[in-house]
Protein backbone atom coordinates (compact mmCIF):
# COMPACT_ATOMS: atom_id res chain seq x y z
CA UNK A 1 0.00 0.00 0.00
CA UNK A 2 1.25 3.42 -0.77
CA UNK A 3 1.43 5.82 1.97
CA UNK A 4 0.53 9.75 1.25
CA UNK A 5 -3.32 9.23 -0.24
CA UNK A 6 -5.44 9.58 1.74
CA UNK A 7 -5.78 7.25 5.05
CA UNK A 8 -3.49 9.03 8.06
CA UNK A 9 -1.43 10.74 5.31
CA UNK A 10 0.36 14.14 6.31
CA UNK A 11 -1.92 15.31 3.49
CA UNK A 12 -5.03 13.71 5.19
CA UNK A 13 -4.22 15.00 8.50
CA UNK A 14 -3.84 18.44 7.57
CA UNK A 15 -7.40 18.37 5.63
CA UNK A 16 -9.09 17.11 8.51
CA UNK A 17 -7.77 20.14 10.90
CA UNK A 18 -8.25 22.63 8.00
CA UNK A 19 -9.65 25.76 10.33
CA UNK A 20 -8.62 24.64 13.93
CA UNK A 21 -7.55 27.84 16.00
CA UNK A 22 -4.06 27.27 17.60
CA UNK A 23 -2.66 26.91 20.06
CA UNK A 24 -4.38 23.52 20.30
CA UNK A 25 -4.27 20.60 22.71
CA UNK A 26 -4.06 17.50 21.52
CA UNK A 27 -7.74 16.51 22.78
CA UNK A 28 -9.20 19.72 20.58
CA UNK A 29 -7.06 18.32 17.64
CA UNK A 30 -9.00 14.79 17.73
CA UNK A 31 -12.08 16.33 18.73
CA UNK A 32 -11.82 18.61 15.38
CA UNK A 33 -11.08 16.04 13.00
CA UNK A 34 -14.07 14.08 14.19
CA UNK A 35 -16.33 16.97 14.07
CA UNK A 36 -14.76 17.25 10.30
CA UNK A 37 -15.43 13.21 9.51
CA UNK A 38 -12.19 11.84 10.00
CA UNK A 39 -11.49 8.08 9.57
CA UNK A 40 -10.57 6.36 12.50
CA UNK A 41 -7.18 5.89 10.73
CA UNK A 42 -6.41 9.47 11.38
CA UNK A 43 -8.22 9.99 15.14
CA UNK A 44 -5.25 7.10 15.56
CA UNK A 45 -2.53 8.87 14.21
CA UNK A 46 -3.51 12.19 16.38
CA UNK A 47 -4.27 10.29 19.84
CA UNK A 48 -1.29 8.59 19.15
CA UNK A 49 0.60 11.95 19.19
CA UNK A 50 2.57 13.40 22.37
CA UNK A 51 0.09 15.54 24.94
CA UNK A 52 1.27 18.56 24.63
CA UNK A 53 -0.05 22.34 23.25
CA UNK A 54 0.60 22.86 19.04
CA UNK A 55 1.14 25.93 17.78
CA UNK A 56 0.95 25.48 14.57
CA UNK A 57 0.49 23.30 11.75
CA UNK A 58 4.21 22.86 11.41
CA UNK A 59 3.94 21.89 15.38
CA UNK A 60 1.06 19.33 14.23
CA UNK A 61 3.08 17.69 11.50
CA UNK A 62 6.45 17.49 13.83
CA UNK A 63 3.85 15.79 16.54
CA UNK A 64 2.77 13.70 13.65
CA UNK A 65 6.33 12.60 12.20
CA UNK A 66 6.93 11.47 16.03
CA UNK A 67 4.28 8.87 15.64
CA UNK A 68 5.70 7.60 12.27
CA UNK A 69 9.21 6.75 13.93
Amino acid sequence: MTRGVGGESPANVTTFLKGIDYPARKEQLVKHAQQNGAESSVIDVLQNMPDQEYDNMADVMKGYGETRN
